[in-house]
């Protein structure tokens, strides 16, 4: 396959994933249940927490849900789209696409979703045994620290050696990524005492 071709792939997938995390689906499920943005419900904020508060409990499994989904999804039309020349390498760029789409949705002023539960997913198809166990870790963090950010940092952070190691450097590469999004997007949780502000990453979406 030409180097230009696998450059274009790469970024066709990237560019397929983060149209495919823009849809925020607290967003569509504020819609639909309420009628309103999701701005108009609760804290305003885009996520499984806000929506379970205010519209009730299904409503904020339909988010989980959701989010999986569009996820999954990401990564499988972009598997289809480019695995006979990029193989694992389309699910690579299709998954990190959704993070960042989920993360900053080019619709929506201000922030979009907190993408721990994105990033989660992806891991989980990507890198179907070992990135279940780093999510695991996560998991068994949140439960021993009362604290979301902690366990989501963890899991995207064990994920990165183990990228580098299952598929190379490009796939640990874009395991960072994913990490400095989650960094980023709880930098007041871990950094209280920087300047600025905004999630609160004990929220989950």
């Amino acid at each position: 396959m030409p180097v230009e071709q696998g450059y274009l792939l790469k970024v066709l997938c990237l560019l397929a994933g983060y149209a495919f995390g823009c849809f925020l689906t607290a967003e569509i499920v504020a819609r639909c249940l309420a009628g309103v943005a999701v701005r108009s419900v609760g804290n305003g904020e885009p996520n499984v927490e806000n929506i379970a508060r205010r519209l009730g409990k299904a409503a904020g499994l339909a988010v989980v849900a959701g989010d999986i989904l569009k996820t999954v999804l990401a990564c499988w039309f972009c598997y289809r789209l480019a695995a006979p020349e990029l193989e694992h390498v389309a699910v690579l760029y299709g998954g990190v696409g959704a993070v960042l789409g989920h993360a900053f949705p080019v619709w929506r002023r201000g922030r979009g979703g907190y993408a721990a539960l994105v990033a989660a997913t992806w891991l989980v198809v990507y890198l179907p045994i070992t990135g279940a166990l780093c999510c695991l870790a996560g998991a068994v963090a949140t439960i021993g620290t009362k604290r979301w950010v902690w366990g989501s940092v963890l899991a995207a952070l064990l994920a990165i050696p183990v990228a580098f190691l299952q598929f190379g450097a490009q796939s640990g590469s874009g395991a960072v990524a994913v990490l400095f999004v989650l960094l980023w997007q709880c930098r007041t949780e871990i950094f209280p005492f920087g300047a600025g502000g905004t999630r609160s990453c004990r929220k989950k979406d």
